[in-house]
This record gives structure tokens, C-alpha cells and sequence, in this order.
């Protein structure tokens, strides 16, 4: 990635713009930044941000359909850029925004010899609670929602075109951290319960339909922005091609994600558990950790932020003055 241009489609979104403040921070700033930016805040991520130039996604779509070589100075492409909305309704509009414009990206990149990473999601496994492993046949997993299935069927795809040898997908996993507030209802539940515990002292969380489960025992794999963006950097330099899990490796409760935060804020704890909604429980999961074997076997040796850290990092130096990642910034350790 130290010679030629990078391009980060979803630039100025979550992981896209947390991937941005990484290689920042390790000296790069030749980057095109591909997005679409609305009407919500999401450009504030880009503001503390080193960057060559910006692209609108249409725009650049169109280019190199049509002009193939007006970016072919670029070497390394990030296709982060996705709806990632696990509620979309629209299942034409994730078809082309999802499907199709990872298909021509990829395409491109191949055509040029250039690195090109995308991103997949954890949401590809579907209802599995267990094994969770680049290992399983693609065939056989079954997506709950048109999101995940978006990711699966380009994964599939790839697999058909025999690309998965050339390139390197990433299942993301619960990624939580700085550059998220614009997210919406899809915001981490870290985000929602600090905004709640600020405001109202208490955090409310889905109670258990299952009795082998204990209320706020849910477990998820809750990975750290800043660790999720240093196992893809991982991987782009190492040369790692296929697919790859990006997560803790470890399933950690509500519980744990939350109490950080009361501690962070210094406020006493309080939960409440609340009526899960009726269509929601029938497709609920109890349970989802990576396996991050094939990550480790690439040579990814940095040990993961434990949890607590992680989100008292969040709260003490992002959420709690609604700060955006910043190379230059100094940190309260």
C-alpha cells in the first residue's frame, strides 16, 4: 500500500472512515474517497481526515464503466461502501447498491492487477449460533435478512468466478466504535446505551425468551472499530486472499458491553429489561462468535482489545464529547 493510490469506497462512512484514520496514522494519505453523502453528518467523519480527492459513488461507478483507465493509478481498493441496513425493505435497491456495484468494482480492480478487499458480513452465516468458520460451503448458509443475503450472494459470486484466490472478503462482525453516530437505528447498541444512560441514567436491554440464556446473557462477538480496521490492513499487506472472519474471536454478553459504560460516565447502574417485539423473537440469535483461525494463520499475532477497554476508550475519548476519529488527536489512555 506504500506505492500507488488507495481508493475507499464508503469513505466517509463508519469502518470506511475508520480504515481512513488508520492508514493516516501510519503516514498514507494518497486516498480517493468514494461515498455518497445526504443529508445526514456523516462528513464530519471526513473532516479530521487526509485524503487526495473525493468521488461521488454514481460518479465513480460511471468512470470506470465508461473510462476505465481515468483511476488506473490506483493500487489498493477497500470496497467498504454498502446499504448496510439489516431492516432495508428494498430488495432491488440492495440488489444494485450491494450486488452489482461490488461486481463492477471487482471486475475493474481484477482487470488492473490492483488489490481489491470488500466487504462481506457476519449476517452471511444467517441463524447459526455456533462454528461459525470460513469453512462452511457457501451453499449451505441461509442469510435472515435481503442484507446479509446481498453479501452472500456476491461471496457466491466470487467463488463462481474463481476470483476468491485473487481477492480477500471480510465478515465483519458487531464492529462498535468511533464514526458511527450517523448510522442511525443501526448504531451499535454501545452507542444507544451510552445515549441512554446519559440522558436517563438506565439502559434497557431485550430480556430472554430461552431459559438457558439468563436476561442480558445474549452473547454477541463485539469487535473494537480500531482492532476491526488493523486485521483489514492486516490482511491487505499480507497478501491474503479469500474470505475472512473480522471479529473478537469471543462471545461477550449485553452485560458486558454495558456496565463499561456506567464506569466510564461514573454514574450508578441501572438496568432494565424490556419486551422483546413478536416478530423479533422467532429470528432472534442468542449467540454469534467468530472463529478467526484463518486470521490467525495469515499471521495476524496482535491480541484483541478486551471489551472493557474498548468501550471505555469509546466513551472517555468519542462518545463522551462527540468526537470523530482524528490521526492527530491525543487520547486519554
Amino acid at each position: 500500500m506504500d506505492t500507488g493510490r488507495i481508493i475507499v469506497t464508503g469513505g466517509a462512512g463508519f469502518i470506511g472512515s475508520a480504515l481512513i484514520w488508520a492508514l493516516n496514522s501510519r503516514g498514507i494519505d494518497d486516498i480517493v474517497v468514494v461515498d455518497r453523502l445526504h443529508a445526514d453528518e456523516k462528513w464530519k467523519n471526513l473532516a479530521p481526515l487526509h485524503f487526495a480527492d473525493y468521488v461521488d459513488a454514481d460518479d465513480f461507478e460511471e468512470a470506470i464503466l465508461g473510462s476505465p483507465q481515468r483511476y488506473g493509478d490506483a493500487r489498493t481498493i477497500f470496497h467498504l461502501g454498502a446499504c448496510s441496513s439489516t431492516t432495508e425493505p428494498d430488495a432491488a435497491y440492495l440488489m444494485r447498491n450491494n450486488f452489482e456495484y461490488t461486481k463492477h468494482i471487482a471486475a475493474w480492480a481484477l482487470e488492473r492487477d490492483a488489490r481489491f478487499l470488500y466487504a462481506s458480513s457476519g449476517a452471511t452465516y444467517g441463524a447459526r449460533e455456533a462454528g461459525l468458520s470460513e469453512d462452511i460451503p457457501l451453499d449451505e448458509l441461509r442469510p435472515l435478512n435481503m442484507y446479509g443475503y446481498s453479501k452472500h450472494l456476491f461471496d457466491q459470486y466470487a467463488q463462481r468466478k474463481g476470483w476468491l484466490d485473487r481477492i480477500t472478503g471480510l465478515k465483519y462482525f458487531n464492529v462498535f466504535g468511533p464514526n458511527e453516530q450517523h448510522k442511525g437505528d443501526m448504531r451499535s447498541v454501545a452507542h444507544k446505551a451510552f445515549g441512554q444512560i446519559r440522558d436517563r441514567g438506565v439502559v434497557r436491554l431485550f430480556r430472554s425468551y430461552r431459559p438457558d440464556y439468563a436476561d442480558g446473557e445474549q452473547e454477541r462477538d463485539f469487535i473494537y472499530v480500531k482492532d476491526a480496521v488493523d486485521m483489514t490492513l492486516h490482511l491487505a499487506q499480507n497478501g491474503a486472499m479469500g474470505i475472512y472472519n473480522i471479529g473478537s474471536g469471543t462471545a461477550h454478553t449485553w452485560l458486558e458491553l454495558v456496565r463499561p459504560i456506567f464506569s466510564a460516565l461514573r454514574v450508578p447502574e441501572r438496568i432494565e429489561f424490556i419486551d422483546m417485539p413478536a416478530s423479533m423473537r422467532d429470528k432472534y440469535q442468542y449467540s454469534t462468535r467468530a472463529e478467526i483461525d484463518h486470521l490467525r494463520a495469515s499471521g495476524y499475532t496482535k491480541p484483541v482489545t478486551p471489551l472493557a477497554t474498548a468501550v471505555t476508550d469509546y466513551v472517555s475519548n468519542y462518545l463522551r464529547d462527540d468526537r470523530r476519529l482524528d490521526p492527530t488527536a491525543v487520547l486519554v489512555s
